[in-house]
């Protein structure tokens, strides 16, 4: 049975010759198909490849554009809380702390007398000065009985003309004596007031630097006492450049202290200094604090929080991640129509954490990378993958 299903070699050798040609025709035309679907399959394969690696080399970015914050936007600064008045006493006469009344902490009424000094040789000096006030009042009046008496003597020619005249001339010297001498009394006398110190207005003494018994200089200028009133206080803020026309006179701020971290506390702009420090960039501004609780005090260190509503406080943002730090500033990576890198440079303002502010550099039609990679450089090619844009004001 095998051997009936064989093919016949014989057989094949015994057909005939025209019927063998189409059959290796058709057989090279296969052939030459294969071989150019072949080569065709492979150019286009390479050229698929070159297409792909090419496409591999350009990075691919996620763009967002700069938002806007919420229409109302809080600017916090630090502030420096002050008294509204605040005087150091210093001595104007040289002596002896005699005694003290009044100590840190207590609250005075103008004209208080907060010490005493004990001063021997100003006493001295106030006793001679009134002696002399005294001789020049006894000289002025007996060169007036002596005027008198020598007008009346010149009407029976019983003097000249001459004489009388140099009476009253005397009578006129006196008198200026008597007012030299009453000027220097009371100039001493000034200076003996000046032996107790007063306090000049209603306040809290903040400060005492001597005791009894202590050598007082006035020439050296030492401060004794400091007294300050506490009630309003008086709030400085260092207003950056950018923020100056937007804090004006007469708005509101709240401001917190870390001794009170679950209070806050409310004052209003009454001054703005007009003028930019050159050495801060900054523009002080003023505010008035009210005390009547007494909790705030002098020298307080408070984080002030203004309310910029409306157009003022609509500043421009971008996230944290999309920042570049480069040695010559702040850049980030805006994508071209053409969609090659922009690096540009920014100013940035308040760091929000997520965010920051962006004072000048972009705008809201930017697109922007968000997270560049580090290698990323002015002019290379990128792919643009839209990203959502975080919700403003987050």
């Amino acid at each position: 049975m095998q051997d009936e299903d064989l093919f016949d070699i014989d057989e094949l050798k015994s057909l005939p010759k025209k019927s063998i040609k189409p059959m290796a025709w058709v057989a090279g035309v296969l052939a030459v198909c294969l071989a150019v679907w072949g080569i065709f399959s492979r150019d286009r394969d390479a050229r698929e490849l070159h297409v792909w690696t090419e496409a591999q080399a350009i990075p691919s970015v996620k763009v967002l554009h700069p938002y806007r914050s919420d229409k109302t936007a809080s600017l916090i600064l630090p502030g420096n809380i002050q008294a509204y008045y605040q005087a150091p006493i210093f001595a104007r006469v040289n002596g002896y702390l005699k005694f003290w009344y009044h100590d840190i902490g207590d609250r005075v009424k103008a004209g208080d007398v907060l010490a005493e000094i004990d001063t021997p040789d100003l006493d001295q000096e106030y006793e001679r000065a009134k002696s002399k006030v005294l001789k020049a009042k006894a000289d002025q009046a007996l060169a007036q009985i002596t005027a008198d008496r020598w007008q009346k003597l010149v009407v029976t020619d019983a003097v000249s003309k001459q004489e009388r005249d140099q009476k009253v001339a005397g009578l006129e010297v006196q008198t200026a004596e008597v007012k030299g001498a009453e000027a220097d009394l009371g100039n001493v006398q000034a200076f003996e007031n000046f032996k107790k110190l007063r306090a000049p207005f209603d306040g809290v003494v903040t400060a005492r630097k001597t005791d009894i018994g202590a050598l007082i200089d006035a020439g050296k200028g030492e401060e004794l006492f400091t007294v300050s009133q506490i009630n309003p206080l008086r709030l400085y803020v260092p207003v950056p450049q950018f923020y100056a026309p937007m804090v004006k006179v007469g708005i509101e701020a709240t401001l917190e202290v870390p001794e009170y971290p679950n209070s806050v506390f409310s004052g209003t702009v009454i001054q703005i200094s007009k003028n930019i420090s050159q050495k801060t960039g900054t523009m002080l501004a003023e505010l008035i604090l009210d005390n009547s609780e007494q909790r705030l005090s002098p020298g307080d260190y408070a984080k002030v929080k203004f309310s910029l509503s409306g157009k003022e406080g609509n500043s421009l943002r971008v996230p944290s991640s999309a920042l570049i730090l480069r040695t010559d500033g702040i850049r980030v990576a805006v994508v071209s129509k053409d969609g090659q890198i922009q690096l540009k440079k920014i100013n940035v303002g308040r760091d929000f954490g997520r965010d920051v502010e962006v004072l000048t550099g972009v705008t809201t039609s930017d697109d922007v990378v968000d997270s560049p990679p580090d290698y990323i450089f002015e002019g290379e090619k990128v792919t643009v993958m839209p990203a959502k844009a975080p919700a403003p004001g987050k």
